[in-house]
């Protein structure tokens, strides 16, 4: 009997300073200093906190913490929100090029996702073709939020969107709904990290709130998705959203109930939540079938090795099987088999495809 995998469902990766296109630097879009130290943007710096940030390093941290495979995101700094429509296209394309290369470099290591901008239907129509057809990728990653070309911000499930999600359908994709730019979308003072501890849980409660009010888990059968971080908001908010919509039929119709949506098996969440409660809340409420393995790795607010916070990879699962809020069995489907069929669905054919690559010598 083969061994349980160890499959990361939330991971991300910088290019090396060297591999980042010139004009992606000189129009100030993103770029990583020399010295490995500082990813940047215009106006803005984030210090690189960890090695594995980048690719080799990424390889020895998985290898050292006994992780046998990991789906890469986009980077959120690269979602294009507020380029002009030729540089978010180069920006982007780069981003997706990058990933299919270590996809394609790594298979046995990475299950890489690509990013599109839903404000601009068409251009994001045919790079889903492309990746999918000619990059041979399945993890579409979308922001919880977009900015139109007229400056509004919009839920990505906004119905007039609804032409990504029917090719998404059609090639059977796993998708990734991950939270940024709430800085820019909320008149606050940005200080002490409010809108990446607090914001960005309030943005995944938000799309996962259009999302299953506008039913999509149901009228897109093939499509998979996982929302980030948990999508915190979205589980200790459900009795309020009943509810408004009980209690507010008229803002609500031709909506789905928000009981419909709970525990769906096309709806994932990661278990980046930090602690057991949050996790047990989320288990109950949606069923541990629909929740995957996720570390958010390299980022200081993943589960990385940490004295100060006494943290490890995948130390979240450890503590849950310890306080009886999983067994065994649910804990190695969280860490595979959940993980699987998010990717895959019930494609047992391509499931096995990536599991003959992980273990292969």
């Amino acid at each position: 009997m083969a061994r349980k995998l160890r499959i990361n469902g939330h991971s991300h990766l910088l290019p090396y300073p060297e591999e980042i296109p010139q004009f992606m630097k000189e129009k100030e879009i993103f770029w990583v200093d020399d010295e490995r130290k500082y990813m940047l943007q215009k106006g803005w710096r984030r210090p690189v906190t960890d090695s594995s940030f980048f690719l080799h390093e990424k390889l020895e941290w998985m290898e050292r913490n006994k992780l046998d495979h990991a789906v890469v995101l986009n980077l959120s700094q690269l979602y294009g929100n507020g380029l002009r429509l030729e540089e978010m296209k180069k920006a982007l394309r780069f981003q997706n090029d990058f990933n299919a290369k270590i996809q394609h470099d790594h298979p046995k290591k990475f299950t890489c996702g690509f990013v599109v901008h839903p404000g601009f239907i068409h251009g994001a129509l045919y790079e889903i073709e492309r990746c999918v057809e000619q990059l041979d990728m399945k993890v579409l990653c979308l922001p919880t939020h977009f900015m139109d070309s007229i400056g509004q911000w919009r839920s990505v499930f906004d119905q007039e969107n609804d032409a990504i999600f029917e090719l998404a359908d059609t090639y059977k994709l796993a998708i990734e709904i991950h939270p940024y730019d709430g800085d820019k979308m909320i008149n606050l003072e940005n200080s002490s990290w409010r809108f990446h501890l607090i914001w960005m849980l309030a943005q995944c409660g938000d799309a996962y709130h259009f999302y299953t009010l506008n039913g999509m888990q149901e009228r897109f059968p093939n499509i998979r998705t996982c929302f980030a971080h948990g999508g915190q908001l979205a589980q200790m908010n459900l009795g309020r959203r009943i509810q408004g919509f009980d209690g507010r039929p008229d803002l609500f119709k031709g909506k789905h109930h928000p009981r419909k949506a709970v525990g769906h098996p096309n709806i994932y969440f990661d278990t980046l939540v930090h602690d057991t409660d949050s996790l047990k809340l989320m288990i109950d409420r949606q069923g541990s079938n629909q929740v995957i393995m996720g570390l958010d790795d390299p980022y200081p607010l993943g589960e990385m090795e940490s004295d100060a916070q006494s943290s490890y990879p995948g130390k979240l699962l450890d503590l849950a099987i310890n306080k009886n809020i999983i067994d065994k069995k649910q804990y190695e489907d969280i860490w595979e088999d959940n993980v699987l069929r998010w990717l895959f669905g019930n494609d047992e054919t391509e499931k096995q495809k990536l599991v003959n690559r992980i273990l292969a010598n």
